[in-house]
């Protein structure tokens, strides 16, 4: 079986029709959804690209691999999805994004090059690539964003767009007279980006799944993954004017959450993102733009799966689809992601098993509390695997999909570090300080906060929206303190001995023993005469009576 692992990146989890949405109709999520089954309940191991991918990437959360941050090298060293899948025999590849940072100088210290295959693996997340492009081209003062090549660049100057950066200046900008109306600036989010449909992002990365498919010999898992429908928003025709007005929804915010805010979530209202999505304008303009661009990937993935049907490989398939976490779209005072409200940290995660012991299960929903790192665990075990559980800390999800009822945690986990922020810097935080945790058993949603701060606590089942902070108040301390037991529970987890297996260690109790290292006996009757055996016998040489 192949594994067809398709992300895109900042898709919120209810901007899906099969997830109920009242105006954007994505009949090939929903397809996919009817093939097999979508969790409801899952959540990222950080609201921020780089740090979410990570762990996605290794099944492990975010302080045990260390890369909480955009840019934040993985360290050398560390497993994932790659190094495990290749031990069963699978092939896995990279078609788009990662938002992964090299590890140089651990690279350096260990002398691999980049040029190798172990140094290139190294370099790309454990994923052998296809093609890579992170997809943000952007270009200043001070040079380019991404330092590397744009493969995605090349393409478009083949085709005809002169610039030096068509990225920006096509494919995520419109016209306004002769001018170029930049996808970076909101008020020209209603226009038709200025590139031929077929040349934009996502159809591009489309094209280029399907030619790794029709040439792929071994079993393979295929990472493809989608910028779109992330910043800047702005989507060519027909696309741009899809929706209207009407489809815009009143923002998702109350007054009382700007009552005594806990600081954390004050100074996030008043950055820069919050402040231009709090604007009535901004949303009326961005958001039909949003649901055009992932009207666009649902068309794409249309393509896709009338390419793998036509071909006959939907039966030996596994189909994933989900995001890297979501985007506020000015709900709760906020833009983008980073904090943990439903619209940042939940996302869509449909899996489709071609195999039969997963028919029983199609077209179902799932409410099982899911994290991001249960991908990896998943795949390996799809892959034939033993999931390494000493490394990866997800756990498989294909008993659920099997029709298996089992629960897999009492509460998921997400954690946010913003020391690179400016939102650091304005609380006069130490950067050891600048970290958030979540804690979701499934009803309530506590956020711890370092620094010395107050927690925030949240009653999903009475308070779908998360408007009322239970912890401004003493009321719920009940529920806060068994929240934070949850916590400390997770904090103690054995999470760094990688190295040996607990199969391994239970194999090595006893075999010193067994090899002659014997100390604290005090007459040799403690143990089996065997292990003493070869201390036992006649002298063969008395060096003591040589006088």
């Amino acid at each position: 079986m192949n594994i067809l692992f398709i992300m895109y990146d900042q898709l919120r989890f209810d901007y899906l029709s099969c997830a109920g949405h009242p105006h954007l109709h994505t009949p090939n999520f929903d397809k996919v959804a009817a093939m097999g089954v979508r969790f409801t309940n899952a959540y990222v191991q950080s609201p921020i690209c780089g740090a979410s991918r990570m762990s996605f990437y290794t099944g492990r959360y975010t302080s045990s691999h260390g890369a909480q941050w955009n840019g934040f090298p993985l360290r050398v060293g560390e497993q994932t999805m790659g190094d495990h899948l290749r031990k069963e025999g699978m092939d896995c590849w990279l078609i788009g994004k990662t938002h992964m940072a090299v590890d140089k100088e651990g690279m350096a210290r260990l002398g691999l090059s980049a040029d190798s295959e172990i140094g290139a693996r190294q370099a790309e997340c454990g994923f052998d690539t296809w093609i890579r492009d992170d997809g943000l081209w952007g270009h200043g003062p001070d040079g380019f964003y991404d330092e590397r090549r744009s493969p995605y660049n090349e393409y478009l100057k083949s085709k005809g767009y002169e610039s030096e950066n068509p990225w920006a200046d096509f494919a995520n900008a419109g016209v306004d007279g002769d001018e170029i109306a930049s996808g970076w600036i909101f008020k020209n989010a209603d226009k038709p980006a200025n590139i031929r449909e077929e040349d934009s992002e996502t159809p591009w990365l489309t094209t280029k799944t399907i030619e790794f498919i029709e040439q792929a010999q071994n079993p393979w898992c295929a990472h493809v993954s989608y910028i779109k429908p992330h910043w800047p928003y702005i989507v060519p025709a027909p696309y741009h004017n899809m929706y209207g007005l009407n489809a815009v929804p009143a923002a998702t915010r109350s007054m009382v959450e700007r009552e005594n805010p806990h600081p954390v979530f004050q100074a996030y209202m008043e950055n820069r993102i919050a402040t231009a999505f709090q604007k009535d304008e901004v949303r009326q303009k961005v958001i039909p733009a949003y649901m055009g661009l992932i009207k666009q990937c649902d068309d794409q993935l249309g393509r896709l799966l009338d390419y793998l049907e036509d071909n006959g490989r939907l039966k030996d398939t596994m189909i994933v689809l989900t995001s890297d976490h979501g985007d506020y779209l000015g709900d709760h005072w906020l833009g983008e992601k980073d904090l943990f409200h439903e619209p940042s940290v939940k996302v869509p995660m449909i899996i489709y098993d071609p195999r039969q012991q997963a028919d029983g299960t199609r077209g179902t929903t799932c409410d099982a509390l899911v994290e991001s790192i249960d991908l990896a665990a998943t795949f390996i075990e799809s892959a034939g695997g033993t999931v390494p559980e000493h490394i990866v800390e997800g756990r498989s999800l294909l008993p659920l999909i099997h029709g298996v009822q089992t629960k897999l945690r009492d509460f998921a986990i997400s954690e946010f570090d913003y020391s690179a922020t400016p939102q650091c810097a304005r609380l006069g935080l130490e950067t050891k300080d600048a970290r958030l945790f979540m804690v979701f058993d499934g009803r309530y949603k506590l956020i711890h906060a370092e620094g010395g701060f107050r927690p925030m606590l949240f009653d999903l089942l009475k308070d779908p929206q998360e408007f009322h902070d239970l912890a401004k108040g003493d009321s719920h301390s009940g529920e806060v303190d068994r929240l934070y037991d949850y916590l400390a529970q997770w904090g103690r987890r054995m999470s760094q001995r990688v190295t040996r297996s607990n199969a391994d260690i239970e194999a090595m109790r006893g075999r010193s023993l067994r090899r002659g290292i014997l100390p604290f006996l005090a007459d040799g009757t403690e143990v089996p005469d065997e292990l003493t055996e070869k201390y036992r016998g006649k002298v063969r040489q008395n060096f003591l009576n040589e006088d």
